[in-house]
């Protein structure tokens, strides 16, 4: 017989060793996360009393690609387009968490006199807060469907984000021995370029894809499709200088914004999971018992000052994002942890080889520490608070609770700013798909046709092709890059108001018309040897005829329409389907109540109840505003409306009310069968006798349905087939008769 490979053994005990302390951990309601870090020292070579790994580089090529498919996840449960819904609220206060945690790391560090890189390294990962430890928590203390358990996933969203860009700046920094401001200016700008250029290229060429071969695709072909996906774009982020997670987060966010989003999430979970644990095993491997005692000070310093930042900190962040004092407290005590993206930097300075071996375990020390005080944290936020508004004075409680009150909720930008805004985002957006048109002519379609035309007599044949298939591929992208928001409202608007606007109008034409005509200089000076003049006159002439040019413009249009399109399927699909929020929700006044959504679980006592007879306003104060079921909306449901199981309900109510509604639609449940074995039900042949108590008598006064709870299915007389028994028909001695029941009412019916 063949010997077993290492790596399967590895992966054997891996997996077994984790699911039972998993199952431990499950049961003393732990967060998962930390049983694969238990289950990773335990099968560690740190751990002498266990079976350990034989082949640890291995694991850690699995490790690397749960950490791709994580990220792949966390795209797919990213949207863009939420982030600018959001405002600049929560990106304020993930600004502030993130830089004063980073300070205080790198203060910490330096403290205990590590290398400069160690101390980097430390600030990022004490500045990432851990999405599915805070989530666990929320859920297990019943917080979720609070409001400020939605501002705070928000922030940890957007915290998500600036850590992919993190491990970016911090590659970057890594690979320079003195990285000063010009490089990291340098990566910000390459990091800003291709985000852009794959976001654009990839919302609009994926779902165009997708679309056409979704009668095709079933569950099995889109998880491979949808993996393929990933690992390419994978491939190509580390081509181009970035980490294979980047581009995996990438691909994830592109395939969000497509209607198989939700599709792909729930097929790519099992991986995500399978990977995932293996990575957080790996974590636990690194763990040293004699490094965790040599630098006991440090952790124990380390999670002080997780501790008091994220509380001090975190709620200052959460304050100048315009939250009142004891929201902004609640806020920041919960976020008083770190977690996987800690793991992942780690990692990454580990793989770099920047940072010292001590510095993992003890982060993973310091994040197991922080976990198990999480719920504490935010339980002791409330007293917190109240301690605090007793020892300060009245006036200022009322100052620091009206900066969140006072605001206005929306803000009326001017004309000009909106238009400025608008003509950037079109002149940076354009520029980079030019660039990026420009760069593939140049690197792929110039050789080719260099090789077909040979010679110094065709070269400039090769260029010339080359340089007007450029121009025209371009061509849709300079003429919107010009024209875009010429005749928007604003720009009437402007125009209309005052002769002074109009010669700044103007100017910014001209100023889009010099950007596009770059464009065309650079490729006429790359081509040829023609004089600056020439090659500046052809740019302008280019670009007029683009302007004008009335196959151009169709082309330009369809392509943005497209594109928009592409974007908004998502949206579009879920209005269709009624899944989109109320349009009231952002007109509800006190900001203590708000929308919160429940799904009704499939074993809940409350199904095949009406509303009236469940009296949720009478009980809990809360209003049903709609019912979510099977694809459809019932809005504003009446008293009459049956609640099934899977119904999705949107409730309007305070944090307190909607938090007594959750508990009890988990707790008031049916429960399991604990004895599901012995209800099988079995099918039994019963002869009626002279002795049997059912001669003479029909079916109904037998009592063997009411008395003895069993069914009789058919009546046995000689044929193929049994023969149904009328319910007026009545028994006779040496009738032969088919039964069906559970096995204890079976045996009380055979021996009546």
């Amino acid at each position: 017989m063949a010997e077993l490979a290492p790596m399967i053994q590895d992966l054997a005990l891996m997996l077994v060793v984790a699911g039972v302390v998993t199952i431990i951990f499950k049961r003393l309601k732990q967060p998962l996360v930390l049983g694969y870090i238990m289950a990773g020292f335990l099968v560690s070579p740190h751990m002498p009393y266990t079976a350990s790994v034989a082949d640890r580089e291995n694991v850690q090529l699995w490790a690397d690609i749960g950490v791709m498919f994580l990220l792949f996840s966390l795209g797919l449960d990213f949207s863009f387009k939420k982030i600018l819904k959001m405002g600049a609220s929560p990106i304020i206060s993930t600004i502030t968490i993130i830089f004063s945690m980073s300070m205080l790391g790198i203060i910490v560090g330096h403290a205990f006199s590590w290398s400069q890189m160690d101390c980097i390294f430390l600030g990022g990962m004490l500045a990432m807060s851990s999405t599915t430890i805070i989530y666990k928590a929320f859920d297990d203390l019943g917080l979720r469907q609070q409001q400020f358990a939605g501002l705070v996933m928000s922030v940890l969203i957007l915290e998500d984000i600036l850590a992919i860009v993190m491990m970016v700046m911090l590659s970057a920094i890594a690979s320079g021995n003195n990285p000063d401001g010009g490089q990291m200016l340098g990566s910000i700008m390459k990091i800003g370029f291709f985000l852009i250029l794959w976001l654009v290229v990839g919302i609009f060429a994926i779902p165009l894809f997708l679309r056409r071969v979704r009668k095709l695709i079933n569950n099995e072909v889109l998880l491979i499709v949808s993996l393929g996906l990933c690992c390419a774009m994978a491939v190509f982020s580390t081509k181009v200088g970035f980490s294979s997670a980047f581009g995996a987060f990438i691909m994830g966010s592109i395939l969000a914004e497509t209607i198989e989003a939700e599709r792909i999430e729930k097929l790519v979970e099992p991986v995500k999971n399978l990977f995932g644990a293996i990575f957080f095993v790996s974590v636990g491997m690194l763990v040293d018992p004699q490094i965790l005692v040599e630098y006991a000070v440090p952790i124990l310093a380390l999670v002080v000052t997780i501790l008091l930042g994220q509380a001090i900190f975190g709620s200052l962040s959460f304050m100048l994002g315009g939250e009142s004092l004891k929201s902004a407290m609640r806020c920041g005590f919960s976020m008083a942890q770190i977690g996987e993206f800690s793991f992942i930097i780690a990692s990454l300075g580990l793989s770099l080889g920047v940072i010292s071996d001590f510095l993992y375990p003890v982060v993973v020390a310091v994040s197991v520490i922080t976990t198990f005080l999480t719920p504490y944290m935010i339980r002791l936020a409330t007293p917190a608070y109240s301690a605090l508004e007793h020892r300060l004075p009245s006036r200022i409680i009322r100052a620091l609770n009206h900066l969140s009150t006072s605001r206005p909720d929306t803000k009326e930008q001017s004309k000009w700013k909106r238009l400025l805004t608008q003509m950037s985002v079109y002149t940076i957006v354009y520029s980079i798909l030019s660039s990026a048109v420009i760069a593939m002519m140049f690197t792929f379609v110039l050789p080719f046709t260099r090789r077909l035309l040979p010679g110094w007599e065709l070269h400039w044949y090769a260029n010339a092709i080359t340089g007007l298939l450029t121009v025209i591929c371009i061509a849709p992208f300079l003429r919107a890059m010009v024209m875009k928001k010429n005749h928007s409202e604003e720009w009437k608007a402007l125009w209309a108001e005052s002769n002074r606007n109009r010669l700044p109008l103007l100017f910014t034409i001209l100023v889009r018309g010099l950007v596009a005509v770059s464009f065309i200089f650079y490729i006429c000076n790359y081509l040829s040897r023609f004089s600056s003049a020439v090659m500046m006159t052809l740019g302008v002439i280019a670009i007029v005829l683009i302007v004008f040019s009335r196959t151009v413009k169709h082309r330009s249009i369809l392509l943005e329409r497209l594109f928009i399109n592409n974007l908004r399927s998502r949206d579009i699909e879920a209005q269709v389907h009624g899944k989109k929020r109320p349009l009231y929700e952002g007109r509800l006044l006190d900001r203590d109540i708000h929308i919160a959504d429940f799904e009704v679980p499939f074993d809940s006592q409350w199904m095949g109840q009406t509303l009236k007879q469940l009296s949720l306003g009478h009980k809990y104060g809360v209003h049903v505003s709609s019912i979510m079921r099977g694809g459809h909306r019932l809005n504003i449901p009446d008293g009459n409306y049956i609640i099934f199981p899977g119904d999705r309900l949107q409730v309007i109510g305070s944090d307190e009310q909607l938090s007594n509604l959750g508990h009890a639609l988990e707790t008031e449940i049916l429960g399991e069968d604990h004895d599901v074995e012995r209800r099988e039900m079995k099918l039994r042949q019963l002869v009626i006798n002279t002795t049997s108590p059912f001669v003479g008598k029909t079916l109904e006064e037998s009592g063997i349905r009411s008395l003895y709870s069993c069914m009789v299915v058919g009546l046995e007389e000689g044929k193929e087939n049994l023969s149904n028994v009328s319910p007026q028909r009545r028994f006779e001695e040496g009738d032969i008769i088919w039964v069906v029941g559970e096995q204890e009412s079976l045996d009380a019916l055979l021996t009546s």
